[in-house]
């Protein structure tokens, strides 16, 4: 079973120490727009579009954070260049610290980290004729300085917000060892291994993308599995048609990989290989 290109991830949900410090990132400096506010949860996505990309919900403060498996970075994928540019040059202006600032061969990423820690990255991707698409199917990535000039020269007008068009375009994960992980993702789920990057992380996408799932062993090898509860990933959506749920759901019953059925939502919850949750659906 392989996924087509039209799986997409969802969402993905945070738990939250300081509510006030995260809403006001995720809307002045980041730019999303407010969905849906409640004491539970903070619902956040682009401007123009429904779609929720990123929901915020609190737990209880607990001091220093074990290390332990979980997120590395989520990536808001933008529609163009020009947004890039924009945000690029509102982040500059903002005086918000960026971590890197990148040129991936397929695409050019900006990096920085939320005041809880999480890392962010920003990208959009560049034509596929300019991928390095290999002929047994892997997209190979690099790791060069991205043109910021460039990608500054591009901007039209001042950042708006998150555009309308932005969704996530990935998740990148910490995990515990890569092996079961490949075998979770490729043959429960059905994503298709896309790079390897030695043996410190490995990229799967669903149809032709370069990567929907990043996994990388940089935290250490055989770290434990989160605690729930705790500030970081609560869990992430993968977006599938109705046949592929299904389809989905048959391989799980198959390998006799535990889950649970909401059947008033069609929404599968699982963990994966490293105790990081996800939940498949059809919708967002």
């Amino acid at each position: 079973m392989m996924l087509s290109e039209k799986t997409i991830i969802g969402k993905v949900v945070l738990n939250v120490e300081n509510m006030e410090d995260m809403k006001n990132f995720y809307t002045s400096i980041i730019g999303l727009d407010i969905k849906k506010e409640t004491e539970q949860s903070l619902k956040l996505g682009a401007f123009g579009d429904e779609q929720v990309l990123l929901e915020l919900q609190p737990v209880a403060p607990v001091g220093e954070k074990p290390n332990a498996t979980g997120l590395y970075h989520l990536a808001f994928l933008l529609p163009t260049r020009k947004d890039l540019g924009e945000i690029l040059y509102h982040l500059l202006v903002s005086k918000y610290p960026l971590t890197g600032a990148s040129d991936h061969g397929y695409s050019e990423a900006l990096y920085l980290d939320d005041p809880e820690g999480n890392g962010i990255e920003i990208y959009t991707d560049k034509p596929k004729s300019m991928w390095d698409i290999r002929k047994d199917g892997q997209i190979a990535g690099v790791t060069e300085p991205m043109d910021a000039e460039g990608v500054i020269g591009e901007a039209k007008e001042e950042f708006q917000g998150m555009p309308k068009g932005t969704y996530m375009g990935h998740v990148h994960l910490f995990v515990a060892e890569l092996e079961e992980t490949e075998k979770f993702y490729q043959d429960v789920l059905g994503f298709d291994l896309k790079f390897k990057f030695g043996p410190q992380a490995k990229f799967f996408a669903a149809g032709e993308y370069h990567h929907q799932i990043g996994a990388n062993v940089w935290a250490g090898k055989n770290i434990p599995a989160a605690q729930k509860g705790l500030r970081g990933l609560d869990y992430f959506t993968i977006v599938v048609s109705a046949d592929e749920f299904t389809q989905v759901k048959d391989n799980l019953d198959a390998k006799e990989y535990a889950y649970q059925l909401d059947e008033s939502t069609q929404t599968l919850s699982l963990e994966d290989t490293n105790g990081i949750a996800i939940k498949i659906t059809t919708t967002n």
